[in-house]
């Protein structure tokens, strides 16, 4: 609860609540349970984006490129086409692992995923970082929650999201919702 706090506090979220999600249906549709870290995520924040760098997908969103099971499928697709040619990561060799992508980092083509091992429960599951463009993973020991407020203060162990600290140099951090980033979507 401290982490959730803590984010709310550093980047607050939009006025107005998202959505409703069924949770029931969501966690049924993709055959495992969420990380309530997750759901907590999507229950204040929705469908977005955080400090024009980190995208949440979300169930059900009316935006295809935020949609949690429109992710999951084209993700898994591109990584059983990628895995042919290319070693998975340490973490997948385990019988019945797999990942689940839960954000992405803009312009990047760069996916932040959960990785689900079999036996261990969903508030377990760890982040996997692919780059999106090269074979490169990058594992982190923390839920999603954790790993996206490390990632906004800059304490992330990570090669990654220099252009946010960089370029980018928030001051103030904030999300903007994919109806107000991409406009209403008409789906």
């Amino acid at each position: 609860m401290i982490t959730f706090d803590a984010l709310v506090r550093l980047c607050p979220p939009p006025a107005d609540p998202p959505p409703a999600v069924d949770w029931a249906q969501a966690e049924h549709a993709l055959g495992t349970a969420l990380p309530a870290d997750y759901k907590q995520l999507v229950e204040t924040y929705g469908d977005g984006i955080f400090d024009d760098t980190i995208w949440l997908l979300v169930p059900d969103s009316a935006h295809s490129d935020c949609d949690l099971h429109a992710q999951v499928t084209e993700r898994d697709e591109i990584l059983t086409g990628l895995w042919e040619f290319e070693p998975k990561p340490a973490g997948l060799l385990e019988a019945g692992a797999r990942v689940l992508p839960w954000a992405f980092e803009e312009g990047t083509g760069a996916f932040l995923y959960w990785l689900a091992r079999p036996g261990q429960h969903p508030d377990e599951w760890s982040v996997l970082y692919n780059e999106g463009r090269g074979p490169l993973w990058e594992q982190h020991d923390m839920g999603c929650l954790a790993f996206l407020l490390a990632v906004l203060t800059g304490t992330a162990e990570t090669e990654y999201f220099g252009h946010l600290h960089e370029v980018l140099k928030p001051t103030e951090h904030r999300f903007a919702t994919a109806d107000r980033t991409l406009g209403t979507s008409q789906r």
